[in-house]
């Protein structure tokens, strides 16, 4: 990781453009911490008002831990013990709005660190994306990546704040759901180099269309830094829409001619792929330990970032053959009674469940495959058309069995049966009603794929199903 920078009160003043209530201007503090029950002594508190929890409640509890510096929303100034905070010597900042300090604490790192930064966004394949890009780029520089699911104008922050002066790059994932958000993560990462994996049917609900969805990932384009570049997806035209518009330079990864990074020769084998990797420089073989011409392309986007940064061909392909697959994205078990359970479960929508259940069909072979899906979220008015679209797309697939819960279950189902698939065949029910159903009817060599938005908790499914196979 490297040895974290210290901060002092006035480079948190000078950072946020906040006022000093009390305390030291040269107060030491070690890191800063939004959460107060796991911070440490030597940390800076920033209280976030979150949708649940506001962090201003937690502030004096914090104090009677031993913190000594606070930042604080200058709008609760009157609730707070500021007399009593200066004679124990705390140092409090007041700013306008914690979070956006949080956002300009976070550029502040960015700059002192002196690493460079590449910014990957998409409305599929982000996380395994920042992997695989984090594997290659790794092999050559000291790299920091993005932990968990941090990619908002909360978690970004929490990433870069790891930045150490050791570092020389930062793999950061930028997610949205509305517009501006992007511009705003944009403004807080600075990124040398961006990369847009695909524009689909994610987030209707805040951005109204697939154009809102297509501008909103746009944003990223103007946040780079002159003489940066754009690595984008020759596959996807609105993706090619916006590069026609860019004002950065501009490389291409996919599998069509225009792409400068290109894919060829494309085999599966058993639950892995392989390609050549055509650089403008030189091919070469590439084995992926995981199957899906989506995982391929989340590859060349990666290596398009690995090229750009002057690694050779064959760390290129290190990087992208060490990749391990993200817990609940793609993860293929195989259990001792002979099923195939794909845990899809991390989060879904549209392109993400037409992906997945492309990679079903093609592993399913002469097998048996099985459907487990809940609802897609964020999608607004388009609900009820996406979900019953899901259904057609599974009728179509020749997936045997199909089982859904969530509020649009009935959506699907009725998507399915339009286009033939026998109703006896579709299960609709809650998520412990179709694990006992499961179990009833799974048998060895069954190909089941389980997937849905984050807060559908299917991984529970996978996890009954894991522990029932353990019996």
């Amino acid at each position: 990781m490297g040895k974290p920078i210290p901060w002092t009160t006035k480079e948190i003043r000078e950072a946020t453009k906040g006022n000093l209530l009390c305390g030291d201007m040269n107060s030491i503090f070690s890191g800063i911490s939004i959460n107060s029950r796991k911070i440490n002594d030597n940390e800076i508190f920033v209280a976030i008002r979150g949708n649940v929890h506001d962090g201003h409640n937690f502030i004096n509890d914090v104090i009677d831990h031993g913190i000594s510096g606070v930042v604080v929303d200058q709008s609760k100034n009157d609730t707070l013990l500021i007399d009593k905070w200066g004679k124990k010597r705390i140092a409090c900042v007041a700013v306008s709005d914690t979070t956006h300090a949080l956002g300009d604490l976070a550029n502040y790192q960015r700059k002192r660190s002196h690493a460079s930064v590449i910014a990957i966004t998409g409305s599929n394949g982000k996380t395994t994306t920042r992997e695989m890009t984090s594997a290659v780029v790794s092999q050559k520089f000291n790299t920091l990546s993005t932990e968990r699911n941090f990619n908002n104008e909360i978690g970004l922050p929490l990433t870069l704040f790891n930045l150490s002066k050791e570092h020389k790059w930062a793999v950061v994932e930028l997610g949205m759901n509305r517009p501006g958000e992007i511009k705003r993560l944009g403004q807080i990462c600075m990124p040398d180099v961006g990369v847009i994996t695909n524009i689909g049917p994610a987030h209707l609900e805040g951005v109204g269309s697939m154009e809102g969805v297509m501008n909103a990932k746009g944003e990223l384009l103007d946040q780079i830094k002159p003489g940066g570049t754009a690595v984008l997806n020759a596959d996807d035209h609105r993706v090619l829409h916006l590069a026609g518009k860019a004002s950065r330079d501009v490389l291409l990864f996919g599998f069509s001619q225009k792409a400068d990074i290109r894919a060829t020769s494309l085999k599966r084998n058993g639950m892995g792929s392989s390609f050549t990797l055509q650089l403008p420089s030189k091919s070469i073989a590439v084995k992926l330990p995981l199957p899906g011409d989506f995982m391929i392309s989340n590859a060349l986007a990666a290596a398009g970032v690995g090229y750009k940064l002057g690694l050779t061909p064959e760390k290129i392909k290190a990087g992208l053959e060490s990749f391990k697959p993200v817990q609940g994205r793609m993860n293929i078990h195989k259990t001792k009674k002979g099923i195939n359970i794909i845990d899809d479960t991390y989060n879904a929508n549209p392109g993400s469940m037409e992906a997945a259940i492309s990679t079903l069909k093609s592993l399913q072979g002469k097998m048996r495959g099985l459907l487990v899906t809940g609802d897609m979220f964020e999608l607004g008015n388009h609900a009820e058309q996406m979900h019953n679209r899901l259904g057609s797309l599974t009728a179509k697939s020749q997936i045997k069995k199909l089982f859904v819960t969530g509020k649009h279950a009935k959506d699907v189902e009725k998507g399915a049966i339009a286009e033939h698939m026998d109703a006896r065949d579709i299960f609709c029910g809650q998520k412990e009603e179709i694990i006992d159903e499961l179990k009833e009817i799974l048998k060895p060599g069954d190909w089941i794929l389980v997937k849905g938005s984050r807060a559908m908790g299917m991984e529970m499914i996978i996890k009954e199903l894991m522990n029932w196979e353990a019996r």
